[in-house]
């Protein structure tokens, strides 16, 4: 078994009554969501509809398609429907980092390795480029990020992460313990890594609103209140077209379509072959109140970067444009049978354990109340990464899997199922297209129960990893040599 050892957190929890204090006044909401307020309504749809292309969930997967298909055609008929309201769910929910990782390339040579890198920091400039010619007003801002090392035995991987970007001339810093603690004064940091040009961070939820304003403006036809019960592929009965049965408070309708693209991330898939492919994961985060300025000097941070720790059970966390501090990670629940449920939402013990783990990080936050607690349900691979199915010879594209990396991947995977459409006219391969990453599809889960309980497993293993100084049982180094189970 080898040696257990305490974490940081564990070595130095916050006391009861300061953790009390912290979160006597948080409400069960989503910060995020309060801070954007009232959007407008977008109406149900009411009658049938004939679209070139059709797309199922507003999330930023479905925003980004709808967008860049009227961009990329200006004349085509658009057609976006959500069941509840754009950007609700996952996608006005997460921490807000859009990073330049793209998808696992466990199984990619070097030479594609160095592609899905380069793709990736192009994917960003581009949704950085849209921000500005959009106007769309989700408080970017290309702060970097710091791989943070909270464990001695994790200064050695900061190191060889170092080491593989010097060598391919990648401009990455290593901070010692004491350079770093200068920039960012937490008692819990070893070592960082700065990578300043692989993160951007966003407002999710403003971004959501903003692409919905500019995809209306393009003439997407945006339906919310929604939902797609059942997709009938093009056969006898349906002229040619693909259809998408819908139900919403203005009655049924059929939406009939030339092409549809289906993003409806951790709710479950209208095609049956991909049921078992994702399983919904429930993170967690709080949102402290604003900090006043002197305790914000106290803390440093003036490069408002990105950080998050090496654990397995890693934390994510980023100030906001009003000096809150937004601190997620560590918990991840799946639910049994992945059954979706507003109860899952609130768990009062990953808020509290959040909540300490922010005061370990900055003591010098005693005395701050946590204003915001929420949750967050990632549709979540056996492969990091998202994935890209399609049915009806391609006419229908199918993407999922984002795992809570979606703020950035989402707008790679819309050109990805736009570059299929292209491809399917008749128009060549893409380089988005031909990669590995792309066109492999992960293995699927296993039935229940036997998935709940592989899970499980797989996070008890991650869990003692953590506290043996990173070292990987024998069903974790079965997962590695499969490709399998980093972020599950």
């Amino acid at each position: 078994m080898g040696h257990l050892r305490q974490t940081v957190f564990e070595r130095n929890v916050p006391a009861r009554s300061v953790v009390d204090h912290a979160l006597s006044t948080t409400r069960q909401a989503v910060y995020w969501q309060d801070d954007l307020g009232d959007s407008p309504v977008l109406p149900a749809l009411s009658a049938p509809v004939r679209a070139d292309v059709a797309v199922v969930g507003a999330g930023f997967a479905g925003l980004w398609t709808a967008l860049r298909a009227r961009q990329r055609d200006p004349g085509a008929r658009v057609v976006l429907i959500e069941g509840r309201t754009a950007g609700w769910s996952a996608s006005g929910r997460g921490v807000g980092f859009c990073g330049t990782r793209l998808a696992h390339d466990g199984g990619a040579d070097a030479e594609e390795r160095a592609t899905l890198a380069r793709v990736g920091h192009e994917n960003l400039a581009a949704m950085g480029a849209a921000v500005a010619e959009l106007g769309l007003d989700c408080q970017w801002e290309r702060t970097g990020v710091v791989d943070l090392a909270v464990e001695p035995h994790q200064i050695d991987w900061l190191q060889d992460a170092a080491a593989a970007a010097a060598r391919a001339g990648v401009p990455h810093t290593l901070l010692d313990r004491a350079k770093l603690r200068a920039e960012i004064a937490s008692p819990t940091y070893e070592a960082g890594l700065v990578r300043p040009d692989d993160v951007a961070l966003v407002h999710p939820a403003r971004l959501a609103a903003g692409l919905v304003r500019a995809a209306g403006e393009l003439g997407v036809e945006i339906f919310e209140q929604t939902r797609v019960t059942r997709l009938t592929p093009p056969g006898r009965g349906t002229g040619g077209d693909v259809v998408l049965h819908t139900t919403s408070p203005a009655g049924e309708a059929e939406v009939r379509a030339d092409r549809v693209v289906l993003g409806t991330g951790a709710f479950p898939p209208l095609l049956r072959r991909y049921r078992r492919h994702t399983v919904p994961v429930y993170g967690y985060a709080v949102a402290t109140e604003p900090l006043p300025a002197d305790l914000l000097g106290a803390i440093g941070w003036r490069g408002r970067q990105g950080l998050t720790d090496l654990a397995n059970q890693a934390h994510r966390y980023r100030l906001t444009a009003d000096d809150r501090i937004v601190f997620g990670g560590y918990d991840a629940v799946h639910p049994y049978g992945g059954r979706l449920r507003r109860a899952h939402e609130n768990r009062p013990g990953s808020s509290r354990r959040l909540a300490e783990h922010l005061l370990t990080t900055f003591p010098q936050l005693e005395g701050v109340r946590l204003s915001h607690r929420w949750a967050v349900v990632a549709d979540t691979p056996t492969r990091p990464g998202p994935f890209f199915g399609q049915a009806a010879g391609g006419r229908v594209q199918h993407v999922a899997g984002f795992g809570g990396t979606g703020a950035a991947a989402a707008h790679f995977a819309a050109q990805v199922v736009l570059d299929r459409f292209d491809v399917l006219d008749g128009g060549p391969p893409t380089e988005r297209t031909t990669l590995g990453a792309v066109r492999r599809v992960p293995a699927p889960y296993p039935p229940e129960p036997v998935a709940s309980a592989g899970l499980r497993a797989v996070r008890r293993s991650l869990d003692r990893a953590d506290h043996r100084s990173g070292r990987r049982d024998a069903l974790l180094r079965s997962l590695d040599a499969l490709g399998l189970g980093r972020d599950l």
